[in-house]
């Protein structure tokens, strides 16, 4: 049975991209994008590896190694952790401020330490490995000339092939950041 046209469309214009704050809950953390195909192609593959070590770890049970089971429990909790943090990774706006979320640190800037949120086209990484590209990258300046290192950039994992919603999602962040500084 085939779904009509008008069924089918709405569930893949139910996301919308944060243009301008939602005042009904100004402490909720939002994304102003989507993880991008990199990052969740990465942790999916890292879940069915989590599959497998669970498996093994249920077969090594059935013949009695209980100390190997338990190391591939253990690697297992430990990979979906890490697959789990990684698609956590990215930058997170609210009323608040803006948090900037990486694999094993977390920072915060209220809105009214952010001096300056601007586009600039330099060196950026390409899915976070030391080879370097021209590209573009979106910078927050704290109050006191601290910057932060390069919230999203165009060859990120999020956004490599994606010029538009990188765009997208720089347009938003900034939109944040003159509506609340």
């Amino acid at each position: 049975m085939s779904l009509p046209q008008s069924s089918a469309t709405a569930v893949t214009d139910t996301y919308q991209p944060a243009r301008a704050l939602p005042h009904t809950a100004p402490d909720r953390w939002l994304r102003p994008y989507r993880p991008g195909p990199w990052r969740v192609g990465t942790a999916a593959l890292a879940l069915v590896l989590v599959s497998y070590l669970l498996f093994a770890a249920v077969i090594m049970v059935a013949a009695g190694s209980v100390s190997g089971a338990g190391t591939c429990a253990v690697v297992a909790v430990l990979v979906m952790v890490a697959a789990l943090r990684l698609l956590r990774m990215g930058v997170w706006l609210s009323g608040k401020g803006l948090r900037q979320t990486g694999f094993l640190r977390t920072v915060t800037v209220r809105w009214q330490n952010v001096s300056s949120v601007r586009t600039a086209q330099q060196p950026v990484k390409v899915l976070g490995l030391p080879r370097t590209v021209q590209g573009q990258a979106l910078l927050v300046t704290r109050r006191g000339g601290q910057p932060l290192r390069p919230l999203l950039t165009d060859h990120n994992a999020d956004f490599l092939g994606r010029v538009e919603a990188f765009d997208i999602a720089a347009d938003a962040i900034e939109g944040w950041a003159t509506e609340l500084r």
